[in-house]
């Protein structure tokens, strides 16, 4: 099917919602006009990434969007994200619709001609930038989505609040910003909304298909720091010192039995990740400490608690058979939980369904990665749901996934994952 056959579907669509004939022709209208300039934006955000809290490109162009919509616009909430608030003028619910728009220390190995070529620094260190997350798309559509609705204002009813969030992809240790920040800066505070929505451009799911669950959806993150002190010496003399190398090397395979050895999997899943590690600085020098950085996921308190009492404890008493010291950190920064709302997520599924261009909505699996989404969800019923970005022919066993140099948005996704947003918005404010 083409981007733009999709009228006859879309007024089966809407009709459901409760939107009229009329209604509908003016929408799909203002669907078709911007389909095009969704996958303009989306390709100039491709070949333009900018990492977590430096989308200053992106947030330009955002604003004077919104801003030529004439809709209240706020920038520079929380660094960089943008906020527009559309304003009906009459009584009805508010809902907000959210797009996250940073990129990640990436080298893009795409070939498009689009393909970004953008270096950035990262932890020190010069690396590629790219938007391997696909939240090129997601602003974008968030745009498109604006212009849409804010086109036919005069038949709607309530008010909808975009979201531009920045630093999705997290911020330094010790730092916050992102969704988090948004809402200590004010946003729900200001325009109230009674609900949010999200959704993510998904590389295990092929076009066409939407993935859902009720509850909880993603885990919660948790970055984490070791830090191993022996004592340094010469290389050629290693009895002379204690050597946080070989110990970090203990650590590591220790750790493994956490997960496998000490947790119920049978209850939830749960993810102990070493990203990253540091020591050292010459070949004949043993230093004195060694870093490791990496993540924790998990999808309870209680299960949280566990983890981080068994790492507590199988990093310290390692480090002290061989006469180290260790010491187990998680970073005050965390992404909870998502949780989708069971009525929310029930209202709303039916209306994705005859979303035209959406062949299957189906349950999916706990996702064990996660999203900053979840504050929202923490406070206003909200969905978050995946739209396929995988060809048809692709084979999802092997495709290459979100943060891959590798991944890849098929652009046949963008008009369905439109449509799929505004339709939603408008089940909302039609105030079933």
């Amino acid at each position: 099917m083409s981007l733009y056959a999709y009228k006859s579907q879309l007024l089966v669509a809407l009709i459901a919602v409760s939107v009229s004939p009329a209604r509908a022709d003016n929408l799909e209208d203002g669907l078709k006009a911007v389909d095009p300039k969704v996958i303009a934006w989306r390709r100039d955000f491709h070949q333009h990434p900018e990492l977590s809290d430096q989308e200053t490109r992106t947030a330009k162009i955002v604003t004077a969007h919104l801003t030529k919509l004439g809709l209240e616009v706020t920038s520079g909430i929380a660094h960089n994200g943008v906020v527009g608030f559309l304003r009906t003028g009459k009584p009805g619910p508010t809902i907000a619709l959210r797009a996250d728009m940073d990129a990640l220390p990436v080298t893009e190995r795409v070939d498009l001609p689009f393909k970004s070529t953008v270096k950035s620094n990262y932890r020190g260190e010069e690396v590629g930038v790219m938007q391997a997350c696909g939240h090129d798309s997601h602003t974008a559509v968030l745009m498109g989505v604006a212009e849409a609705l804010t086109g036919m204002k005069g038949q709607l009813r309530g008010n909808v609040l975009f979201v531009f969030q920045p630093a999705e992809e997290g911020v330094p240790p010790g730092q916050e910003g992102g969704a988090s920040l948004m809402l200590k800066e004010g946003i729900f505070d200001r325009y109230k909304p009674e609900a949010m929505i999200g959704w993510h451009a998904w590389a295990t799911l092929h076009v066409g298909e939407i993935g859902y669950r009720t509850g909880p959806f993603m885990a919660d993150s948790n970055a984490w720091k070791i830090v191993v002190n022996g004592r340094q010496t010469h290389g050629s003399r290693p009895w002379r010192g204690v050597d946080p190398i070989v110990v970090a090397a203990q650590i590591i395979n220790a750790l493994q039995t956490v997960v496998s050895r000490q947790v119920d999997l049978t209850e939830q899943p749960a993810v102990f990740t070493v990203g990253a590690i540091k020591g050292g600085i010459r070949n004949n020098i043993i230093p004195d400490s060694v870093e490791m950085i990496g993540t924790m996921r998990t999808f309870s308190p209680a299960m949280k608690k566990q983890m981080v009492e068994n790492v507590t404890r199988m990093v310290e008493k390692t480090a002290a058979a061989s006469g180290a010291v260790a010491r187990f950190e998680l970073d005050s920064y965390n992404n909870p939980v998502v949780l989708n709302d069971p009525k929310l997520t029930a209202r709303m599924l039916p209306v994705l369904r005859k979303v035209p261009g959406v062949t299957s909505v189906k349950e999916i699996p706990l996702i064990t990665g996660s999203e900053d989404f979840a504050y929202y969800a923490n406070k206003v019923p909200s969905l978050f749901y995946m739209v396929g970005v995988s060809p048809p022919v692709q084979d999802l066993k092997t495709v290459p996934e979100n943060h891959s140099p590798l991944f890849f948005v098929d652009e046949k996704a963008i008009p369905i994952a439109t449509r799929a947003l505004t339709a939603v918005a408008l089940d909302y404010l039609g105030g079933k």
